[in-house]
């Protein structure tokens, strides 16, 4: 089988590659700026041919950048997912498309995938308009996907802007200060999203979309990781919180993980504390 990843040197991207590389039925083809090739341009992209799935990560996702550069991310979200649909209907391929949480604050919890979506930033508004593509390409060129809604991934190698290494490089500095203790995320391993990420690679639902929550099924405050944390410190560690709230900010998010249970056979195996713990040690598995 033949799969094509975009955004292969990504955070995500790096430990799916080294996850496939292992399976001889498996032919990668890469493709990331790094190597050369924007997904953003059609006329570098057009010509790849004869495989059979893709999975497409290559994306812009740090949210506070998201408010800055906002044209920068609706068009290389936007861009990028409909070349690479475009590819796959020209090509007869499966595509798998990574999106993120898009439900905005919790009508309930758990949140299962009937949950009304409302995003609440132009990062997750990106995903909801690629996530839209998905459904029309399924719907009008019969292209088979299955869209993926991570809740919070984190793990070694991470970019430093993000919560879960943020945190850990002030601890390791002996002084923690974070604007809002109070959010509250499910956060799920790296190592368990690829899983995800493979099982779905020979997947063939009757809807011909299917779309997934990923993530563990538990929350943990800001605070709450602070504390594990500073747990692992071996030094004295001082933390303040500047109490800086954002507006709209979403307070609390527990996945529903019941139906990628059931049609992937999939569930996390990574407890979040020994994750933790792995990303502070900087072991990676």
């Amino acid at each position: 089988m033949r799969i094509v990843i975009t955004g292969s040197s990504g955070f995500i991207g790096s430990y799916l590659v080294k996850k496939l590389a292992g399976n001889d039925n498996y032919d990668l083809v890469l493709l990331d700026l790094s190597l050369g090739i924007d997904i953003c341009n059609w006329e570098q992209l057009k010509s790849f041919s004869g495989f059979d799935v893709m999975i497409h990560l290559a994306n812009r996702s740090f949210v506070p950048d998201s408010y800055k550069e906002p044209q920068s991310f609706y068009y290389t979200n936007f861009i990028s997912t409909l070349n690479a649909l475009e590819l796959c209907r020209i090509n007869k391929a499966r595509f798998i498309y990574l999106s993120s949480y898009v439900y905005g604050p919790p009508d309930y919890q758990p949140i299962n995938e009937k949950h009304p979506t409302s995003p609440f930033n132009p990062y997750s508004q990106s995903k909801l308009a690629c996530e839209s593509l998905c459904e029309g390409y399924c719907r009008d060129f019969n292209v088979p996907v299955v869209v993926f809604r991570p809740f919070n991934i984190y793990g070694l190698g991470q970019n430093g802007s993000f919560l879960i290494p943020s945190i850990i490089k002030q601890a390791k500095r002996g002084n923690i200060v974070v604007r809002d203790e109070r959010p509250k995320r499910d956060y799920l391993h790296v190592n368990d999203l690829v899983r995800a990420i493979e099982n779905s690679i020979e997947y063939e639902g009757d809807k011909g979309i299917e779309i997934f929550n990923v993530g563990f099924g538990l929350s943990y405050s800001v605070k709450q990781v602070v504390d594990l944390v500073i747990k692992l410190c071996k030094h004295k560690v001082n933390y303040n919180c500047s109490n800086e709230f954002r507006p709209d900010e979403v307070l609390d998010t527990v996945a529903d993980i019941s139906k990628i249970k059931d049609l992937l056979n999939w569930e996390p195996k990574i407890q979040f504390e020994k994750g933790l713990e792995l990303v502070f040690n900087e072991n990676a598995i």
